[in-house]
């Protein structure tokens, strides 16, 4: 079971079947017309804010790039199992300290020399360059080893678990967020169908936790395991822990 994973839809929305001509327009569009490159200040402030409250929900509801990988190349791609490696601390922490590095180092030399009518659109470009680099690395992966390859090491996923850590500490992810729920453990067949076809690849028939929740800090709250349950016991519920 464990390599036998499933291309199931996963874009129950309008949102997450159309948000990834947004990609598109930003990392491709926006080479020409750089301005576009700006939406991503947006997008940034929208998946972290968001991220404070619900946790990875932008990756799976919201997420331009994360519809690109679900709607586009979820039909082409191999759909292997993700290596260990991507899921790794060392990898996250290496792939997110390169990308500020690299991004950090161009944006300070862009606002070091601000001025004139073509500032905003240097960072426009800058923006631009890098959604177009995930589109490239994260689109390769996709096709050759599994949709959501990228997003294990993505450094905005990152940015989301910091939010969220701080949301809960705050105590206030634990009023809004939602988690995947459980009616009755005993029902579950531990057929592992809600592994086969998490976008993640994440087990919830072997987590839940004491409230009869998913609490794995990567579920990124997309429904599918939801969808495709075969004796329909699944469910998003508020989170149980908060009182």
């Amino acid at each position: 079971m464990a390599n036998n994973f499933l291309k199931k839809d996963r874009t129950f929305t309008f949102i997450r079947k159309h948000a990834w001509i947004m990609t598109l327009l930003i990392a491709i569009v926006g080479q020409w017309y750089p301005k576009l490159g700006l939406i991503v200040i947006f997008i940034m402030a929208g998946l972290i804010v968001t991220a404070f409250f619900k946790g990875r929900y932008w990756c799976g509801n919201i997420c331009p790039h994360g519809s690109l990988f679900d709607r586009v190349f979820l039909p082409i791609s191999l759909n292997r199992k993700i290596p260990i490696f991507f899921k790794s601390k060392t990898a996250i922490t290496v792939v997110f300290l390169f990308f500020m590095f690299n991004f950090g180092r161009n944006f300070i030399s862009i606002i070091s020399n601000w001025g004139g009518l073509d500032s905003l659109d240097k960072l426009g470009l800058l923006f631009s360059n890098t959604y177009l680099m995930v589109f490239i690395v994260g689109g390769f992966l996709a096709a050759v080893v599994n949709p959501r390859t990228w997003c294990q090491v993505c450094p905005m996923g990152t940015m989301q678990k910091a939010s969220h850590s701080l949301g809960e500490k705050l105590n206030i992810a634990t009023k809004f967020e939602e988690k995947v729920t459980i009616s009755d453990q005993d029902k579950c067949l531990q057929c592992g169908l809600c592994t086969r076809v998490c976008p993640f690849q994440l087990e919830p028939y072997k987590e839940w936790d004491n409230n009869n929740q998913f609490s794995n800090k990567d579920c990124i709250k997309c429904n599918t395991c939801i969808e495709y349950c075969p004796v329909k016991i699944l469910s998003m519920e508020k989170n149980r822990t908060f009182k």
